[in-house]
């Protein structure tokens, strides 16, 4: 069924009629070619999800009455905040919606050594737009309950600061050959750092890699430098693998 998320504040909890505007409309009419009476979930992205009926079909805008309210339950109890050195070309938009499929609760994009894009602050704005829309339309396609949030672009010394947040904070680094993803995640799982209502960070740079220097200032800002296994990923695959891992580990992917 259909999922679409809208504005808390059009969306608060004794509402008993939606409203939906914009493209999310337009989607709905015109390439889902939805009908009176049809039915779609609604979701504030915060504490309320419903099932809904159409009542009225505009160009403009749906309207729906709130016929069942529904159990958010599609979130993972862990928190998981994806830090990704800008990579070449579209590859960002490509590790948020499968990030955001997988899970990931936050993207916080970043600059590193050796970060090949040119990064232009005039066009960070419109950027962040479009990788936020991206994350809601993934997140509506794997039946979220909460869309991702995407940060704003942090140089490296301001990620460092960032990462200490979390309750545990990884850096993928593939000269690592000291301990690997897996026994990293059972230690932090024995000792309470990965449970319910905690929040671990996965950093992954850029094509080339960290430096060892990186490396080095990470470590003494908190982070733990693990191993994604023997073989080396593209940096596209890297957050997507430590992700699942992850989530495998704490049971997030069923068994």
């Amino acid at each position: 069924m259909q999922r679409y998320f809208l504005p808390p504040q059009q969306f608060h909890p004794s509402t008993q009629t939606v409203t939906i505007e914009g493209d999310d409309a337009h989607h709905l009419g015109r390439v889902m070619r939805a009908e009176v009476g049809d039915q779609v979930i609604c979701s504030n992205g915060v504490d309320r999800e419903v099932l809904v009926r159409i009542t009225h079909l505009d160009k403009g805008a749906v309207t729906a009455e709130i016929v069942e309210e529904l159990a958010m339950d599609a979130e993972a109890s862990v928190d998981v905040w994806i830090a990704q050195s800008l990579p070449k070309g579209d590859k960002m938009e490509l590790i948020i919606q499968k990030g955001t499929e997988i899970g990931a609760a936050r993207f916080l994009p970043f600059l590193s050594e050796r970060t090949i894009v040119q990064y232009d602050a005039k066009k960070e704005a419109k950027r962040t737009e479009r990788w936020q829309k991206i994350a809601k339309e993934a997140a509506e396609q794997a039946h979220r309950n909460r869309v991702p949030q995407i940060e704003s672009v942090y140089a490296w010394k301001q990620l460092l600061q960032r990462a200490k947040e979390a309750d545990v904070a990884w850096i993928c680094y593939e000269k690592e050959d000291g301990q690997q993803l897996k026994p990293a995640i059972q230690s932090a799982i024995s000792a309470g750092q990965i449970a319910p209502g905690k929040q671990v960070l996965i950093a992954v740079g850029p094509e080339g890699g960290f430096t060892e220097q990186e490396i080095k200032q990470a470590e003494e800002a908190g982070f733990r430098s693990v191993s994604l296994g023997n073989r080396i990923l593209r940096t596209e695959t890297a957050a997507m693998v430590g992700l699942t891992c992850l989530f495998y580990e704490t049971g997030e992917m069923g068994g």
